[in-house]
């Protein structure tokens, strides 16, 4: 059977724009028909409140079924948006999505990563997060690391998570919230997931976790460039990226692979930290490179981009009563390169 424009319309006038609530009819979506008759080919323009997402892809289906049971041998379809008023009309009736982390545009998503492990990245990540929050920004951050999950360690974090509704509440501690795969794992236990799994729990950790307003929101990637820091790539595909490696040249040769591959996958590299770079004798004031040298300014000039701190060998000062092992004080010498590099970090985000 042939179809006509006319039934074309009588076939998908009822159906409902998935964010308006309201018919095709009302909000005029059917925008062009076309039909081919010799190859009984029908398609469709459609004008959605929103396009590019699940709902769109269901509602897809439903059209190319109804006009095929209809006669049509094959359908095309088209999307595009609505006019702002059209959807600021029927705004009032629309239940607005709700906004996640994911669809933020206040959110800054920075990751932090290396080319290996045991750089001292996730101290990087607890003390930028803390120093962002000292210079009053809303933090969050997430230990990505799944494997080798260590922030709520170091900073302290004694508490676990609560679930409030179907949300997670995360933990704050110095200004932080703070969520970590180490607080779904008992006592210590090996985690032993392939990707797939893991990518699961990272959506859980942005969908399923209260975060609140958060200007950055840090994630403390495992090392290199395997399963999670793709997931990361692929879900977040405004993420920048802060790339820490030690000033031995192999290190930052290393580190290098995951600069290129946050470049390869369109993640800006905002800059460099390099961590360990040396030893100063508090008896001497001589500064002895332990590690090498030259490897932070390397790394910056192969990934052009700038070296933002170059952070000594130091222990926090501990305290007893508020205990956090890896924390630098804000008035320690390190605490006061952190405070540097947050302040970098803004303005370069």
């Amino acid at each position: 059977m042939l179809l006509t424009e006319a039934k074309v319309v009588q076939l998908l006038k009822d159906l409902q724009d998935p964010f308006l609530h309201k018919t095709f009819e009302e909000t005029n979506a059917i925008q062009e028909i076309s039909i081919k008759e010799e190859k009984n080919h029908v398609s469709v323009k459609v004008a959605l409140a929103k396009t590019g997402t699940a709902e769109q892809m269901q509602l897809q289906g439903t059209i190319v079924n109804l006009l095929k049971e209809a006669g049509a041998s094959t359908v095309g379809l088209r999307f595009m948006e609505l006019p702002q008023e059209v959807v600021e009309r029927f705004g009032a009736a629309a239940p607005k999505e709700e906004e996640t982390l994911l669809n933020s545009n206040k959110t800054t998503f920075l990751a932090i990563a290396s080319g290996k492990g045991g750089v001292g990245k996730s101290t990087v990540s607890v003390n930028l997060a803390v120093s962002l929050a000292r210079l009053g920004k809303k933090v969050g951050l997430i230990d990505a690391d799944i494997y080798g999950f260590s922030v709520p360690d170091m900073m302290g974090i004694t508490k676990r998570p609560v679930v409030r509704g179907e949300k997670i509440i995360p933990v704050e501690r110095f200004g932080v919230q703070v969520i970590s795969m180490g607080f779904f794992v008992e006592d210590n236990s090996p985690v032993i997931w392939r990707g797939p799994m893991l990518g699961k729990m990272l959506n859980s950790f942005f969908n399923e976790v209260e975060w609140g307003d958060l200007d950055y929101l840090l994630l403390d990637l495992p090392p290199g460039t395997g399963d999670v820091a793709l997931d990361v790539h692929s879900m977040l595909p405004s993420c920048k990226e802060l790339i820490v490696t030690t000033p031995h040249p192999t290190a930052a040769f290393v580190a290098a692979r995951a600069g290129a591959m946050a470049i390869k996958t369109d993640h800006e590299v905002i800059g460099v930290i390099e961590n360990m770079a040396y030893f100063e004798s508090k008896k001497t004031g001589e500064k002895e490179y332990v590690f090498g040298k030259g490897g932070g300014d390397k790394l910056a000039e192969e990934l052009q981009a700038p070296l933002l701190g170059q952070l000594p060998l130091q222990q926090p000062d501990w305290n007893d009563d508020d205990f956090a092992p890896s924390i630098y004080q804000q008035d320690h010498d390190l605490g006061k390169i952190y405070l540097n590099i947050a302040s970098k970090v803004v303005e370069l985000t």
